[in-house]
């Protein structure tokens, strides 16, 4: 177990670091940190000089790859580190010195268990990206056929494994401080962020996830998913077909090369309904640098690590919010929170709905196409202070996810209208889901699934309570208070005592 001093030591060092570029100006300054972490904050910055605009982006990227990964899920977090440096956090960028070759061979010959000859025909030694967990090297197997190769960095998981354990103490010192902060659930945050991690850092997992994102999105013949090898996948190495595309990143080349940008806009907005709404599982990383431009007009994606999922109850609940703050009808809104539980009960539905009122009017006042779902969630996000909401970690990545992916959609094309885009596919979900139809049917399902376990109580009623054998029943026994073996020193010790008094009343009275 790492010691506390270890700890205090890491977090000052860190601590520097972020002073150096004005990251912890906002620690200072809120009222709601508690005195132990701002008097640290300001020993960490004693000496140093503070830029007068904070580089929270850049200060993750100087602390290494764990504090990368972690930036990027604080960008999801507005309401624990500010909409401010929740937006500087959304442009980290993996942009790291890949590792040499020589480790990158040994990384795959030990992952495969195979000489890199006998995997792959050729491979460029020079990678196509290097990130902060692994990096992607082009190659063509021995049966000819063009892939990506992504390798683990080496010795990753040691270092994931040091700031975790520093990041988990750190969030427990200040969760138990109380007060606002732990309303915040910082060591939820890291809890969390250790999953993220544990599904990148083993590529099988990453890969499993492509699989099925894969197979969900058959229906969607615009968005493609790259096919996995299986045969060339283990822990630490994952191969999978190689997209040839222009990244959404590069708009002139986009234009240049004549594609429609509108169809690529639409495209992801029904893709990403498709993840979400329907089958509830969605890729959370949708910013332009994982999304490619095919020749054939199609959209693809790649970066499998970071997947979110929200069970059938929560979407329905999600639908009928949206739902409601576009119609006005907010009382219902309001119930839902209380009926989902984000809201504690001891609340008043009407205050939660008045509310809720301050961010859906502005909004409706708007024409549709000026509409923002991002600026509509993030509002929400601004009442749970008030409403001691705690974090809902599920909706929190799907939040997360479509503002990005609405922050594409318009980069692609300013004029898109995301509710027309959306209607004609959620219109038929909302039919097919939340209709009185679907109601039945779902009555239904959950009546048949409790009558078919009854042989099942059954079975395990008589084997608890069996059945009385041959013999005639017994004769009823009195009741006898029995005397405890550990009991018998205490007659014994009082015996004793009557016999000496007996004996020293005679000698006195003698």
């Amino acid at each position: 177990m790492t010691r506390p001093i270890v700890h205090v030591w890491r977090l000052l060092k860190w601590g520097r670091v972020l002073a150096r570029h004005g990251a912890l100006r906002g620690i200072e300054r809120d009222p709601n940190t508690p005195p132990q972490v701002r008097r640290l904050a300001r020993i960490a910055r004693f000496g140093a000089r503070i830029p007068k605009v904070p580089t929270y982006g850049q200060a993750f990227q100087e602390l290494g790859p764990a504090a990368i990964k972690f930036g990027q899920a604080l960008a999801t977090r507005p309401d624990l580190v500010g909409a401010e440096a929740a937006k500087n956090l959304q442009t980290l960028q993996d942009n790291l010195p890949p590792a040499p070759f020589e480790e990158v061979r040994r990384a795959i010959e030990t992952g495969l268990e195979k000489p890199l000859e006998e995997v792959f025909r050729e491979i460029d030694p020079e990678p196509v990206g290097a990130a902060s967990i692994a990096q992607v090297h082009r190659a063509i197997t021995t049966e000819g056929k063009l892939v990506a190769v992504k390798v683990l960095r080496p010795n990753i998981e040691e270092d994931f494994a040091r700031a975790l354990d520093t990041y988990e103490w750190a969030a427990a010192q200040v969760e138990g401080m109380g007060g606002e902060i732990a309303r915040l659930r910082p060591r939820a945050v890291i809890a969390q962020f250790r999953q993220w991690t544990a599904r990148e850092l083993d590529l099988r997992r990453e890969a499993a996830s492509a699989s099925e994102l894969r197979e969900n999105l058959v229906a969607e013949s615009g968005f493609y998913v790259p096919a996995i090898d299986w045969t060339r996948t283990s822990r630490r190495v994952m191969t999978l077909e190689w997209i040839d595309g222009i990244k959404l990143t590069d708009r002139d080349a986009l234009v240049e090369a004549g594609h429609d940008l509108a169809s690529l806009a639409a495209i992801l907005v029904r893709a990403f309904l498709r993840q979400a709404v329907i089958d509830g599982f969605f890729h959370a990383d949708l910013h332009q640098g994982n999304l490619f431009a095919l020749p054939d007009g199609k959209l693809a994606a790649i970066d499998f690590g970071i997947m979110g999922r929200i069970d059938r109850q929560a979407r329905f609940w999600l639908a009928e919010i949206l739902y409601g703050l576009l119609t006005g009808n907010y009382r219902r809104v309001a119930e839902i929170h209380f009926e989902a539980q984000y809201v504690p009960a001891h609340h008043n539905v009407d205050e939660f709905a008045t509310a809720l009122r301050a961010v859906g009017e502005p909004i409706r006042g708007l024409p549709v196409k000026d509409i923002s779902i991002g600026q509509m969630l993030d509002g929400l996000f601004t009442i749970t202070r008030d409403f001691d909401m705690a974090t809902q970690p599920h909706l929190l990545l799907l939040q997360k996810t479509m503002v990005m992916e609405e922050g594409v959609a318009h980069a692609l094309d300013p004029d898109i209208n995301m509710w027309e885009t959306a209607e004609p596919f959620l219109r038929e979900w909302v039919r097919g889901e939340l209709g009185p139809e679907a109601a039945l049917a779902d009555r239904l399902v959950r009546d048949f699934r409790t009558f078919a376990k009854i042989p099942e109580l059954i079975r395990r009623i008589d084997h608890y309570y069996p059945p009385p054998g041959g013999a005639p029943p017994e004769p009823p026994l009195p009741d006898v208070v029995l005397v405890q073996p550990h009991h018998y020193w205490r007659y014994v010790l009082t015996a004793l005592v009557a016999a000496a008094a007996g004996a020293a009343a005679t000698w006195w009275l003698g």
